[in-house]
């Protein structure tokens, strides 16, 4: 990758991670940059979303389960 690309990458995870934030999503840049690469191989963002909601419903009724 070049120094160009790099940057527009980098600056896009950026733009995207402060959206994240504004949004309250509590998804972190790694796990962010991780979903966005998925979605780049093609994978639907509307079933990665819906599967990132229900492993933290899944977390959070184990944690509170453990309590």
């Amino acid at each position: 990758m070049d120094a160009k690309a790099a940057k527009t990458a980098r600056e896009s995870l950026d733009l995207a991670f402060h959206l994240s934030n504004m949004l309250d999503t509590g998804l972190d840049r790694h796990t962010l940059s991780v979903l966005i690469a998925l979605c780049d191989l093609g994978l639907n963002p509307e079933a990665l979303a819906a599967l990132v909601k229900d492993l933290r419903t899944e977390t959070m009724s184990s944690s509170s389960s453990q309590t």
